[in-house]
Parts: structure tokens; C-alpha cells; sequence
């Protein structure tokens, strides 16, 4: 187990690496990643208590995988649970093969399906399907049925109990890495999109991503994206070990000077300056969907380790334009997935084509609909007003408050009247999309679990606890949802078949609320004890 301090250790000179590459698990929860990533590498990659209380992976898993020749994979263990396919996707950006996990009593699930649906989009196709556990059940019809999903990818029958068939998986690997190009590393500039972010005593602040592209050396300065934020490379490790220089296609673990831990978080970017990608609101991309999309309509759009509700707008030459409600930071040839918002399900995917887009209008899908007849009064927001609901609308789900809006606060009065913006907590306010949104999200894990808490929904958006203390206090005020003694909250009986709309405008109290965490699993101190797992 690597130690956070040989960060200021002794340094090999570069990563011993050939031809580095990321291996993904995938599959359906409860058949058996975790288990063979433990047989194949040593690593119990579920180091959460809550994940050992409740036996399932719930945030990203790291570990070092040794194939038979030697040649070291990075691999990433991904949950399988339907609820945490966001947490899967983050996870399989970075890949460049996958591993997918099948289990004998069971067979392909729906969880399989969609993991399946997601390397697609990603353009993952090389890997190796495991059909565990073996020694409970005939794995015959599950590797005839997985092979049928992916029927050029090699398979194998194993237990990770017995070990039985665990060396045939890791040569099977073996092979599929040897046919993989390696990522470009010489002349290339780094990028990293960051999925975990932590401090270290005696260190400092330390982030780990999958690099994609470059370089990453000590003593380099890259840029800190969104925040366009100088920063130095203090140390880097790779699989446990100080390297004086990283090559793209592994887990890098950077400790940072020059930010603080509450300055980055998961979903930004290290890049270095002579790096394409680029803060986008608006990208064109060439999409491959398994259900078409209405006009206009709201996807959640994934891209590195960010996510970000979008307008998907058709355009007359096939492609399609993404407006983004919160930024990427993108590239031309990167890829994304789509999934739909409310009924949730991964949609497909693409490779951006333009992450640069125009605002010209992209066609006639683009034409704006007719606004509402209650949105109709005699004053007409003005450009300014109308620049503040852009303004509003580019937040998302981050409620931006009064003092943070400064002069332009006093455009909000016409921005209320017309139902364009509503205000939620004391002070803050939000675009009625994005509240739309929200209880869209409320609406769907309610009829789905009975009740919702505030670490659920805080969780579920991937905002702050603040903003989502604010949303569910809105919803009370609104006759929405009802709270209950022990805080969770309900539908209320004449809400729990109302059309799905935004809530009316109102103006509860809220509470001052914390600060949103700054690591991928809830916690400032990420998982484990090892720095680039």
C-alpha cells in the first residue's frame, strides 16, 4: 500500500509502464466486480465502511492489475447499482478497455444492458466478459447471453470464491491489451479530469484522475479548469509510487501547490496550456441514440467526470447542439453520453465534433416554444433582464445569491413576475428549468423509495447540502412534498399524481446549510490510503 508522504520521496524517473492503459469493470450490481478485482489484484477496492455495512460499491474503486507478463493495467471499479450509473459513467470516460462481469446464477440484468449501452457510447469496444461465480451455477446461458451483447469480446468462466478461472480473465486482459494502441504521450499536452480531491498532512492538496492525453511532470504548471487557476505539480505518483514523469493512459494521483482543497473538486480539469479543451456551454456533437428525443428536450449530458443538463436541439445536417446549463471542459473528438432525465436511462452517445459551438439558431427544432399564457404581462423583460435569466439558466442547480448578482439584482423583480426565475431560501434565486428539474428528481426517488432525505437529494444532484436544504424547504412551502419528524420528506396525497411542473414561486426560510463535499464519495479524505487508487 502506497504512503501519501513518497510524494516528497525518492523518485523513480518515469512510470515503468508499456504501452500504459485503464481497464473498467461493468455489470450489474451484486454479481460479483468487487470480488474478482480482489482475485485478480489483491485490492479490496470497497474500503467505505457504508459499503462494507451494506456489501455494494458506491463510488469509484482503484487498484494496480499485474497481468501475467508482468505489464501492470490501472483498473477502475465501477458501482453497479441503477442509481449510481452516474458514478459508472465517471468512471468509464477514462478507460481504454472493460472488463464486464456476468454473473452464472443470474445472468445479463438490466444493469448489464445499460453499463453495456454506456461502452458504446464511449467507443470502448475491446474487452473480456467474466461469467462468475462459477461454482453456484452452470455459466453456460450466461456466456451464450453476454456474448450475444458483445459478441466479439472474448469469454471466460471463473469464481472469484474458488479462483477457479481467475488466471484465464487476467490472460484473457492480457491479450486484448496487447492488440490496444497506447494513448499518445510524446508532443501531447496533459489533460486529467480530476474524480477525487483531498488533503494530505505534510502534502497538501492531492487530486487523481485518469490522465488522457500528455504528460504530467513534477515541477510542471497547468491550469485548473473551470476556475482558470494556475497551479504548480508538487509530486506525482502512479500505483503507489513517486514518478518524476506520468505518461497518459493510467491513474496519476498530482499533489498541487498554489490551490487550496475548498478551490477543486470533482469534474474539474488539469490541463496544460498549449491543451485544447476549453469551457463550453454549447457543443455539437454526432450522436448514436437508442430512442429518439422530443424537440428541446432536457438531457443530462456526461462528459469526463462532469455532468451537466442540457438542450438538445436538432440540426438540419443531422447532427445535434447541446446547450449546456453548466460548462464542460471539452475538445473536439471527446465523447459523451446522453442520458434522459426523468424516466431516467442512458440514451447513447457521441463524439463532439465542434466543443465551440455558435448560438446561431441550428434549425427548425430550435425555434423557441410559445411561451404560456400566464407568462404573458404587459412589461417585457429587457436585454439586461434577459442577460441575468442567461445568467441564471448557465448556473443550473447552483442558486446564485443576491449579493453575488450585484447591480443586476434589480432585474429580478421582472424576471419573478414573468415565471422566468424563482426564488428559493432567503436570498437566492434559480431558473424555473433547473427548479423544474429538482422536483422532477424529488418526484422520481420518492414514488420510487417511499420518502426522500436531504443527503438523497443532495447526493442525487451533486450539489451542496446548503442548495439542497433550499430546494426541499421550497417544495414544503410550495405544498409539493410534506416533511415528516424524522426530516425525510413525502409527496403530499393531492400532489402525488400532478402533472410534473415547476413549483409556484415562494419564499420560504432556510437555513445557513454546510458546504457541499469535495470528493466524489461524500468525504474530503476520498477512499483508502493510496493516493492513485
Amino acid at each position: 500500500m502506497g504512503r501519501f508522504d513518497s510524494f516528497v520521496a525518492p523518485c523513480e524517473r518515469r512510470a515503468n509502464v508499456s504501452g500504459a492503459l485503464t481497464v473498467g469493470t461493468a455489470g450489474h450490481i451484486d454479481h460479483g466486480k468487487t470480488a474478482l478485482v480482489h482475485a485478480l489484484t489483491g485490492v479490496d477496492t470497497d474500503r467505505l465502511p457504508e459499503e462494507k455495512a451494506r456489501g455494494i460499491t458506491i463510488v469509484l474503486g482503484f487498484a494496480p492489475l499485474r497481468l501475467p507478463g508482468g505489464r501492470v493495467l490501472s483498473l477502475v471499479d465501477v458501482p453497479g447499482h441503477e442509481r449510481l450509473v452516474r458514478v459508472m459513467v465517471s468512471g468509464a470516460t477514462g478507460i481504454d478497455l472493460f472488463l464486464l462481469v456476468v454473473a452464472a446464477d443470474d445472468g445479463v440484468m438490466p444493469q448489464t444492458l445499460e453499463h453495456v449501452r454506456v461502452l458504446r457510447a464511449l467507443g470502448i469496444r475491446e474487452g473480456v466478459i467474466a461469467v462468475t461465480k462459477a461454482d453456484l451455477a452452470d455459466p453456460g446461458p450466461a456466456l451464450a447471453a453476454a456474448g450475444a451483447l458483445l459478441p466479439d469480446a472474448e469469454r471466460v468462466a471463473c469464481s472469484a470464491r474458488t479462483g477457479d478461472g481467475v488466471a484465464e480473465v487476467a490472460a484473457a486482459l492480457e491479450r486484448v491489451a496487447e492488440r490496444l494502441r497506447p494513448r499518445p504521450t510524446d508532443g501531447g499536452a496533459a489533460v486529467l479530469h480530476i474524480d477525487r480531491a483531498f488533503t494530505i498532512r505534510g502534502a497538501g492538496t492531492v487530486v487523481t484522475g485518469t490522465l488522457w492525453a500528455g504528460e504530467i511532470r513534477r515541477g510542471d504548471r497547468l491550469r485548473l479548469l473551470p476556475a482558470e487557476r494556475e497551479v504548480r505539480v508538487r509530486g506525482v505518483q502512479v500505483h503507489d509510487r513517486p514518478v518524476d514523469v506520468a505518461p497518459a493512459g493510467q491513474r496519476v494521483a498530482v499533489n498541487l501547490t498554489g490551490v487550496e482543497l475548498r478551490d477543486v473538486a470533482p469534474g474539474d480539469v488539469l490541463a496544460a496550456e498549449l491543451s485544447p479543451v476549453a469551457l463550453t456551454y454549447r457543443v455539437e456533437a454526432e450522436l448514436a441514440l437508442s430512442e429518439p428525443l422530443h424537440p428541446r428536450e432536457r438531457v443530462q449530458v456526461h462528459h469526463g467526470t462532469r455532468h451537466a443538463p442540457a438542450r438538445a436541439l436538432a440540426r438540419e445536417d443531422g447532427r445535434w447542439q447541446l446547450r449546456l446549463e453548466r460548462p464542460l471542459v471539452a475538445a473536439d473528438g471527446d465523447r459523451l453520453v446522453l442520458r434522459r432525465i426523468s424516466p431516467v436511462g442512458t440514451l447513447g452517445g457521441g463524439v463532439i465534433v465542434n466543443a465551440r459551438a455558435s448560438g446561431r439558431r441550428p434549425g427548425p427544432a430550435a425555434a423557441e416554444p410559445a411561451k404560456p399564457a400566464a407568462a404573458q404581462v404587459t412589461q417585457a423583460p429587457d436585454p439586461a433582464a434577459l442577460a441575468l435569466e442567461a445568467r441564471l439558466r448557465e448556473a443550473g442547480l447552483e442558486p446564485l445569491g443576491e449579493a453575488a448578482l450585484g447591480d443586476a439584482r434589480a432585474h429580478l423583480r421582472i424576471l419573478h413576475e414573468t415565471g422566468r426565475v424563482v426564488r428559493v431560501g432567503r436570498s437566492m434565486h434559480i431558473h424555473r428549468d433547473a427548479l423544474a428539474e429538482v422536483q422532477a428528481v424529488v418526484r422520481r426517488v420518492i414514488e420510487a423509495e417511499g420518502q426522500i432525505t436531504l443527503a438523497r437529494l443532495r447526493d442525487e444532484l451533486g450539489t451542496s447540502r446548503k442548495f439542497a436544504q433550499a430546494f426541499l424547504e421550497h417544495l414544503d412551502a410550495a405544498r409539493i412534498t410534506r416533511r415528516l419528524p424524522d426530516d425525510s420528506r413525502v409527496l403530499r396525497r393531492d400532489r402525488a399524481a400532478a402533472p410534473r411542473q415547476a413549483p409556484p414561486p415562494a419564499q420560504p426560510s432556510a437555513g445557513p446549510g454546510s458546504p457541499g463535499d469535495r470528493s466524489a464519495s461524500g468525504s474530503s479524505t476520498g477512499r483508502g490510503t493510496s493516493p492513485s487508487t
